[in-house]
């Protein structure tokens, strides 16, 4: 099984150094999903993609409305995928395979899903860095929409996004540009190994917190703020070569002057406590 992991972690290097238009989103999940379940052979799950692409391709009308009935009839009714409003914390909604398996999923994951279903159709679909809540922008000759793919695909309006804004953020927080700006690819694969992070580091599994944090590093090693919480992780669990690495890391990438001596005093602490 080991064996398996590191071709997998592999896959992830990989995906890394990839240009942002050269990764298949829904089969790159599919990567990242399989790194918990080394042993799953991903072939059913590769032609399950393929069904849903056949479902749509070449039935685009050139109507935006028209296409995203088609998209939420194939989605929703013929192969019954759900946002799990029950257990919305389980694990399994973070894991495009569990995802698959089971049909229900976080907002990321189904917008993945989604994504590539708009993609198959012959729509421009992109992830929005909404907060606290995926949504999808579709385009089509001109035409716009936002989609929440956890709610059926509901086509979201300007009161509708606010309205959603407010109950995740409070009732002072205001719409702004930047919450509807466009996801790359490995943003949007990043916030899904954040949601599984977050779950881990709520149920106390610390270990499998920092397994997590360690993907998102591999993926997005560009990242500091990744570096910096990957470095505090490691410094709480004890692992004190770890993080005095990932500090290291975040001091040649940060901006901030200020934080950047911040961390450089740190990384002088744990290596005190090496030596």
């Amino acid at each position: 099984m080991r064996k398996n992991i590191k071709i997998k972690i592999d896959t992830l290097y990989n995906l890394s150094q990839l240009k942002d238009s050269e990764i298949d989103l829904a089969n790159a999940a599919l990567s990242i999903g399989s790194l918990d379940y080394p042993k799953v052979d991903l072939d059913s799950y590769y032609t399950h993609l393929r069904s849903i692409k056949k479902a749509l391709e070449n039935k685009q009308t050139g109507s935006l409305g028209k296409s995203i009935e088609k998209i939420n009839y194939v989605l929703f009714n013929i192969y019954n995928y759900r946002g799990d409003t029950e257990n919305y914390n389980d694990p399994q909604n973070a894991n495009i395979i569990r995802v698959i398996d089971r049909r229900l999923g976080l907002p990321v994951t189904l917008g993945v899903l989604y994504i590539h279903a708009a993609q198959s159709l012959g729509l421009s679909g992109h992830g929005l860095a909404f907060p606290g809540h995926f949504l999808v922008r579709l385009e089509l000759n001109g035409q716009r929409a936002i989609i929440d793919p956890f709610n059926d695909g509901q086509v979201m309006r300007v009161e509708q996004l606010r309205s959603l804004l407010k109950k995740i953020m409070g009732n002072n927080v205001e719409l702004k540009p930047s919450y509807c700006a466009s996801l790359s690819n490995k943003d949007i694969l990043i916030r899904i190994l954040n949601n599984l992070k977050i779950r881990a580091l709520n149920n106390q599994d610390f270990e499998r917190g920092l397994t997590i944090l360690r993907r998102m590093t591999i993926l997005k090693p560009t990242s500091p703020d990744l570096w910096k919480e990957l470095g505090k992780l490691e410094s709480n669990r004890g692992n004190l070569k770890n993080a005095v690495n990932a500090f290291t890391i975040f001091v040649e990438k940060c901006c901030s002057e200020e934080e950047r001596l911040s961390a450089i005093r740190i990384v002088n602490q744990l290596k005190k406590k090496l030596n």
